[in-house]
This record gives C-alpha cells, sequence and structure tokens, in this order.
C-alpha cells in the first residue's frame, strides 16, 4: 500500500470536522476527510443553533437561508414563564436558528468539498501510531484502502468508539454525561421565533430530573421535541427516556397542537469530558474533545470553533500546534465547562434542584444570566454580571466538589 501525504487528515465528517476542513482547504493545505456515513446523512440532535454557533457559521461563509431563524429563547419553571431575546453583543450575533442536522451536515460537507478538501463517505478511518506519536490514519479496507500520513490528524469522530480509545480520549471516568432523546412532530407553531426549554423536567416517575424538556421549531411545518438528562440524578440508571419523552409529549400537546410522532423517538449519549485532547501528531475537537456544555448539552458552536481553531494553530506553528491548541482551549472553556459539571453534582439531589429552577428564572436579570448559560454565551472573555457569576461558581463549587461527588445521588 502507497503511502499518500497530506497537511491534515480528519475523522469525522460533522460540523467539527467539516469546519476544520473548510479552513484548512481555503488556506491552501491539503486535507482528507474520512466520515464513516453517507453523504447527507443524519445527526440525532436536537437541531438547535445558539448565537454563538450563527457567529462560527458566518465565519465560516455558510448560507444560513435553509435555516429557521430564531430571535430568543423561553424558559419554563414551574408556572413562571420568561420569554427573553438573545443579547446583542460584540461578539456573536442577536439570533440563533433551527437547522435539522442532516441539512446543516450535508452543507457542510458540500462546503469543505467546494474548498479543496477530499471528502470520503462510509469509510472507517483509525489513526496510525508511532509510539504516542499519531503519524495519519489508515482507512478503507481491500482495494479502497488507504494510509495517509498527515502532518496533522484532527480527531472529530465523536467520545466513544475505537479512535477514542486508541488515543485515550475518551470519557473521564465518574465525570458527567448526558442522555438525550428527540423525535419530530408537525405543529402549526412550526414558525415560532423563540425555542421553548422546560427546565422543570420530570422522570417517569414524576420526580424533578436535572435536565430539560425543548420545543425548537423548525420553520418547515415541524418541531424537533425531545428531553435530555444528567447522570448525576437519582435512578439514572433506571431512567426510561421513551417513557419521559412521552410524558413530555403530552405535556406539551395542547399548547403545541402537536400532531403524530414523524419517525421513531431515537436516543444519543452526550460526553463532556475526555481524558486527551491532543498528543504528538493530532488533537481532538468538538464532542471528542468533550466540549459540550453540561447544562444545555449542546456543543456544535465549540465543534465548529475548535475546529478552525486547530487550523489556525497548524498554520501558524506546525510543530507546537498541538501543545498550543490544548493550552487555548483550556483557558476559553475549561473553567466554564468544569462549572457546570460540579454544578450538575449539585443539581442531582432533588431538595437542591427544586428550589434552584425556581431561582433561574425568579427575576429578568437571574433569567438572562440564565440565558447566557443555555445559549453557550460564556467563556473567559465574558465581561458583565454573568462572567463574575461563572467564575464566583467555579471558585465555590471548586471548594466543595469533593463533598458533591461523595454524596452525588445513587444512579
Amino acid at each position: 500500500m502507497n503511502t499518500e501525504q497530506y497537511d491534515i487528515a480528519v475523522i469525522g465528517g460533522g460540523p467539527a470536522g467539516t469546519a476544520a476542513a473548510i479552513r484548512a482547504a481555503r488556506a491552501g493545505l491539503s486535507v482528507i476527510v474520512f466520515e464513516k456515513g453517507k453523504h447527507g446523512r443524519d445527526k440525532v440532535c436536537g437541531d438547535g443553533l445558539t448565537p454563538r454557533a450563527i457567529g462560527a457559521l458566518n465565519e465560516l461563509e455558510i448560507p444560513l437561508d435553509d435555516a429557521h431563524y430564531i430571535r430568543g429563547l423561553r424558559m419554563i419553571a414551574g408556572k413562571r414563564v420568561r420569554e427573553l431575546d438573545w443579547p446583542t453583543t460584540e461578539r456573536f450575533p442577536n439570533h440563533g436558528a433551527v437547522w435539522p442536522r442532516r441539512r446543516l451536515d450535508t452543507a457542510l460537507m458540500d462546503a469543505a468539498a467546494a474548498a479543496g478538501a477530499e471528502m470520503v463517505y462510509e469509510t472507517e478511518a483509525l489513526p496510525i501510531m508511532d509510539g504516542d506519536k499519531v503519524l495519519g490514519v489508515e482507512a478503507g479496507v481491500g482495494p479502497s484502502a488507504r494510509k495517509i500520513h498527515a502532518g496533522l490528524t484532527i480527531v472529530a469522530a465523536g467520545a466513544v468508539g475505537k479512535v477514542a480509545k486508541m488515543l485515550r480520549a475518551d470519557r473521564v471516568e465518574g465525570e458527567t454525561f448526558g442522555l438525550a432523546i428527540r423525535t419530530y412532530a408537525e405543529t402549526p407553531r412550526h414558525d415560532d421565533v423563540h425555542l421553548e426549554a422546560l427546565l422543570s423536567l420530570k422522570g417517569d416517575d414524576g420526580r424533578a430530573v436535572p435536565g430539560y424538556g425543548w420545543m425548537f421549531p423548525a420553520g418547515d411545518g415541524t418541531v424537533n421535541i425531545g428531553c435530555g438528562a444528567l447522570s448525576t440524578m437519582k435512578g439514572f440508571k433506571k431512567l426510561n427516556l421513551n417513557t419521559m419523552l412521552e410524558n413530555y409529549r403530552k405535556q406539551v400537546m395542547p399548547e403545541w397542537d402537536l400532531g403524530p410522532n414523524l419517525e421513531r423517538a431515537r436516543a444519543w449519549r452526550l460526553p463532556m469530558s475526555t481524558q486527551k485532547r491532543h498528543g504528538a501528531g493530532w488533537v481532538a475537537i468538538g464532542d471528542a474533545a468533550g466540549l459540550v456544555n453540561p447544562m444545555n448539552g449542546e456543543g456544535i458552536d465549540y465543534g465548529l470553533e475548535s475546529g478552525m481553531l486547530a487550523v489556525d494553530l497548524y498554520i501558524e506553528n506546525p510543530a507546537n500546534a498541538p501543545a498550543r491548541y490544548d493550552q487555548l482551549v483550556g483557558e476559553q472553556f475549561d473553567a466554564f465547562l468544569r462549572t457546570g459539571r460540579r454544578f450538575s453534582f449539585l443539581i442531582g439531589h432533588p431538595w437542591i434542584l427544586k428550589p434552584g429552577l425556581a431561582l433561574s428564572v425568579s427575576t429578568e436579570s437571574i433569567a438572562k444570566i440564565t440565558l447566557a448559560v443555555m445559549g453557550n454565551l460564556v467563556d473567559n472573555q465574558t465581561p458583565g454580571m454573568a462572567g463574575k457569576v461563572m467564575w464566583l461558581a467555579d471558585k465555590g463549587l471548586g471548594l466543595v466538589d469533593p463533598i458533591l461527588r461523595k454524596t452525588r445521588a445513587a444512579a
């Protein structure tokens, strides 16, 4: 088998991987992307795009004509309802979108190909290891098998599977993760301009669940309806996602005038940590790097940003790009994501969860902070009250983290 040489090899053709490919190809680098699925494949997801994600798509010059415009978020906790628009800031646009993943991912794949990236579908790729160093990837079987050497291998294949295990980039044992489930239904409110999040979600036993139920109007006659829960809740292993979704569906059916489910409900796992996100010759981006907000399960925006960042650093200095990437990602996101994981242990206790939910939307000022957290608008560059609150939360929860972990509810 002949060895082919590329500047960058990407494992995974979702938003993170294609963002990296677009950036690299437009900069004149040779880049190849291996995707296990077909072109235009679906990915189980809530389909919601935060203003942060819209900002990243704008930077990639991806037309958003096919996406449904979203002005803000409606948060429901008990009987309290807060409907807020996304804030206007210097960093991000003041709107989001709903864009079903089948169409979003196809647009990104096509943009990568148009930029000059080589897109290879229905092909599994695994890293070529030389000790702890990644030299590139081996992909395919039989006559179509290929051996690729690359200056940088970018892992965008999620936090589970062979690649993650080979690189020790899988989830940190004992850390928070989430489970979510979604389907689609027809509704006359398909063109609503607010996402809806029911924060006071209940499980099949009627107990409060640390998670939320969502209604994400797609603008095409349908709404993405789903719910998710965190692994820190009591009885998590016994949680029946289908029952929880059906109970939630009954709860929102009158307000949304829902038709029958249009497809079988599908569940997925939300990684929220990783043991490693870089090494000699490689970096992990997006879900593979554990870049998922524990407060909302959202990670598309982080995937887009981390994919572009990895390529930018490789262009700047190939030799130290992996280490520099790990440093900058850590500086920007680690404190916020760590706070979210620690907070998940706190709200895993029902006696804390209920008053906490009431507080989250109790006043408009507090609700705006909740909005910023739910919209992934908080990181090390966030000014104002939201940034200060998250900084204080990181410090405070850090002190009690050992206690939170020891007293976590039985799964």
